[in-house]
């Protein structure tokens, strides 16, 4: 007789995975219920994007996977040629199990098993998790189009710059977006413009491409210093600054960027149509130049 445990894990996909040291069916992956990202979220995540099997921007993703790692005082558990070679091996196994080449490759490092208490134990043994899954892209409609959004304040806490696997702020972001139709949602902190639940969001106004500080309010996205190439070869002007309200409304163009969204405008947000409501020229010259990085960044 089958539990209803059975029934979900049979729902489960069977792609592959790697935990700690074996690799096998995601189905089948089981980590100990005293593990602390189980019981508290103490733990760090990254997600590699892959195109034609081959992962973007791969030492820039493991820089922020260091840093996040810092943060948590957690000693990164591997070396980045090893976890290029994890990485390697779910990608070609997802693909020669009928997979797509563009994929998604999820780390997750915890600080591992030990008896529940709030300090940090020293001297514990990381559990180590990665897997793979196709990615989905923007639909061409997005593309052509645009996306809505809506506005919410960001009540998350004020260490966003961790790529932390405590995601409950913003799971009930996004849900908010959810709820009402919409794609994401973009957040405000004191009057003052943060991030998107899952993205990192951008304001243009007289052709200037302008987000907020890289600081502790939000995290590192990748495409900070991508798209700050991409303007500088194409003469888009480029600064990162604390960003009103009012400016936002008042903004030519809105984009958000993220490893599945790439670069993506949003031409409606809370109901009201952004600049023209039609995807913008620096939107246009972003999303070209990120397709042409695609072909040189990738390994």
């Amino acid at each position: 007789m089958n539990t209803p445990l059975d029934t979900a894990l049979a729902h489960l996909p069977g792609t592959p995975c790697y935990l700690n040291g074996q690799y096998g069916p995601v189905r089948d992956a089981k980590v100990s219920v005293l593990d602390r990202g189980f019981i508290f979220g103490d733990g760090v995540y990254e997600v590699l994007p892959v195109y034609d099997g081959k992962i973007f921007r791969f030492e820039q993703h493991m820089a922020r996977l260091h840093r996040s790692l810092g943060e948590l005082r957690i000693d990164n558990p591997l070396a980045s040629s090893e976890w290029l070679a994890i990485a390697r091996r779910l990608i070609q196994s997802q693909i020669e199990g009928g997979g797509s080449v563009n994929q998604l490759v999820y780390i997750q490092i915890t600080r591992g098993v030990a008896v529940r208490d709030h300090v940090m134990p020293r001297g514990l043994t990381p559990t180590v998790f990665v897997m793979v899954s196709d990615m989905k892209l923007p639909a061409p409609a997005q593309r052509e189009q645009g996306v809505t959004c809506v506005s919410a304040d960001d009540f998350r806490w004020k260490k966003a710059h961790i790529k932390s696997t405590s995601l409950l702020g913003a799971v009930f972001s996004r849900q908010i977006s959810a709820d009402a139709g919409a794609l994401e949602t973009v957040m405000f902190r004191d009057g003052m413009l943060s991030e998107g639940a899952a993205s990192n969001v951008w304001v243009v106004k007289n052709g200037q491409l302008m987000g907020p500080p890289n600081d502790h309010l939000v995290l590192e996205g990748i495409r900070f210093s991508l798209l700050e190439d991409i303007c500088r070869e194409r003469g888009i002007p480029f600064e990162l600054r604390r960003i009103t309200r009012a400016e936002v409304l008042d903004a030519d163009e809105l984009l958000l960027s993220s490893a599945t969204k790439e670069v993506l405008p949003i031409t409606q947000l809370d109901g009201v149509s952004v600049g023209t409501g039609q995807p913008g020229p620096v939107y246009a010259s972003l999303y070209a130049g990120y397709q042409q990085a695609k072909t040189t960044q990738s390994i």
